[in-house]
């Protein structure tokens, strides 16, 4: 049986390790809504974002990436019930004595760390968590970033669109 070709998703001569914004989507194992719960508001009430306790695992690793990595910032984040997404900006400021992390090393390093504290989890003990791989995007200017910006902040209230939604 032969194996599907894999897509290489990275933009060719590109330095994901240089100063700028990039739009990260991270999807759980098989799609599988495990990391929060979503409430669609009716009318004009907001959609009501609660996240389990794989959930808060995710969040806590998403923020302790700029402990990590003198250069990275989590400017904006959702974490929907299959998927995370994230603005991360790479400020100007070298990484001292350290190689300057990519953006591969970052998410890496997040979805390993990630997943190593949710196996303690009694509830989770040996299941996956993740996809192999990632979505990137390198945020080209002001208006793009604005548009993620707003894609992220709406998306709790599409989720009934979702094409893995399930009620």
């Amino acid at each position: 049986m032969e194996l599907p070709k894999r897509k290489y998703p990275r933009l060719k001569q590109y330095n994901y390790a240089s100063t700028g914004a990039y739009f990260v989507t991270i999807c759980t194992e098989n799609r599988k809504p495990m990391l929060s719960r979503i409430s669609v508001g009716r009318g004009l009430a907001p959609a009501e974002l609660r996240l389990t306790e794989l959930g808060c695992v995710a969040e806590e690793q998403l923020r302790e990436l700029e402990t990590r990595y003198d250069s990275v910032v989590v400017d904006k984040y959702v974490i929907m019930p299959n998927h995370i997404h994230i603005i991360l900006l790479f400020r100007g400021e070298t990484a001292g004595p350290r190689p300057r992390p990519t953006l591969m090393d970052v998410i890496c390093a997040y979805k390993s760390l990630t997943t190593r504290f949710c196996k303690r989890l009694e509830s989770f003990a040996g299941k996956k968590v993740f996809q192999t791989s990632f979505y990137e995007h390198v945020i080209r200017s002001e208006a793009e970033y604005l548009e993620i910006w707003r894609y992220i902040d709406g998306n709790p209230a599409k989720w009934t669109e979702d094409e893995f939604y399930t009620p």
